[in-house]
């Protein structure tokens, strides 16, 4: 992505190879940080803020960057959102083609992060609720997700574009499993 209005990843991490670290035992905690940064500035505007992502779940290896859902009734908030999280110093790019979320690039200084608000009920949310779930409750599941993750940092190590594609099938299809219940959802 040439547009860094439109890119949630700044020039500076895209310059960056693509690392797979092991699960490092501090990511809840930079999570809270996060969150308890975020939440007093979006009050009752936000119903929930959520860890997602490989480092929202216990013993995955991921990319050192924790991921976080701020959820929201519904899309009529996100204006006001916006503003508040603008104060904050995050950076609005826009919904990025997913409908029902929004992206916001973090700011300078702060732990490696991304940020999305999502409205409540939004497919978006609801996949990213479901792969930390399913990648909680099942270990092996866990274990062939961190496999995969490492073997695409090795393969496109310079192309972070490419390496998200890659996951795009794994996590596809245990979306589905859930949803056929072929593979149960825990929420924790």
């Amino acid at each position: 992505m040439t547009d860094r209005r439109r890119d949630p990843i700044s020039p500076e991490e895209r310059a960056e190879p693509v690392e797979v670290v092991p699960y490092d035992p501090a990511w809840p905690a930079t999570f809270e940080t996060l969150r308890d940064r975020i939440a007093p500035a979006l009050g009752e505007l936000a119903v929930g803020i959520e860890h997602v992502g490989a480092t929202a779940v216990p013993g995955l290896d991921a990319k050192p960057i924790v991921d976080i859902d701020v959820v929201v009734r519904d899309a009529g908030d996100f204006a006001a959102v916006g503003q508040r999280l603008a104060d904050l110093g995050y950076f609005h790019l826009g919904d990025l083609g997913i409908v029902g979320r929004e992206a916001f690039r973090a700011p300078a200084g702060s732990p490696r992060h991304h940020l999305y608000v999502c409205a409540s009920g939004s497919a978006a949310l609801q996949a990213h609720l479901t792969l930390r779930d399913a990648l909680r409750a099942d270990p092996a599941l866990a274990a062939a997700y961190g496999a995969l993750k490492r073997d695409l940092a090795i393969e496109f190590r310079d192309d972070r574009d490419s390496y998200t594609e890659g996951k795009t099938a794994f996590i596809r299809t245990v979306l589905l499993d859930v949803r056929e219940g072929r593979r149960r959802s825990l929420r924790r």
